[in-house]
């Protein structure tokens, strides 16, 4: 039995590491202008919602997030997209991260912040590994809505 509850353990922190490493990868994948490597991160059909711009469903549409004119715009000014720590909640193969995201934009001759967010990402296992079926994205400009993506309490997203 102690065997079985190792490999359990061991499993929730392989997990747990794998999802922290698809969230990390975002930011350079969007700051590198690769939108191929973006759209890979979500599932065939997954969602981004970006507060202020609508919803992306499916790899092709996420894909034109990052080639897009306002995203093409931030990589010629200089942009950084930083992700912070994220709190992951494990339910077989399904999981829930929240956290917060900063883009900083280059003006001149410094960085200044372009948008700090909330973030919920709804994760499932497939054969590919952990990948994104939705993602929430509200800025935190006082709004109910960005606050509420921070709770844990609600149970993961199911696709």
């Amino acid at each position: 039995m102690a065997a079985d509850a190792f490999l359990t353990r061991l499993r929730a922190l392989e997990d747990r590491e794998s999802i922290r490493t698809l969230i990390a990868s975002y930011g350079p994948l969007a700051d590198s202008g690769d939108a191929e490597g973006v759209a890979a991160l979500w599932t065939e059909d997954g969602v981004y919602a970006v507060g202020g711009y609508g919803e992306s469903r499916g790899r092709t549409a996420i894909a034109a997030l990052i080639t897009g004119d306002t995203h093409r715009q931030l990589m010629a000014d200089g942009c950084a997209h930083l992700l912070g720590p994220v709190a992951i909640t494990l339910d077989g193969d399904h999981a829930t991260a929240t956290g917060h995201s900063v883009v900083l934009r280059h003006s001149g001759a410094a960085f200044e912040v372009y948008r700090v967010s909330a973030n919920r990402w709804a994760l499932v296992r497939t054969d590919e590994g952990w990948r994104v079926a939705r993602r929430d994205n509200a800025l935190l400009d006082g709004s109910e809505a960005a606050r509420a993506l921070f709770s844990l309490r609600v149970a993961p997203h199911r696709s």
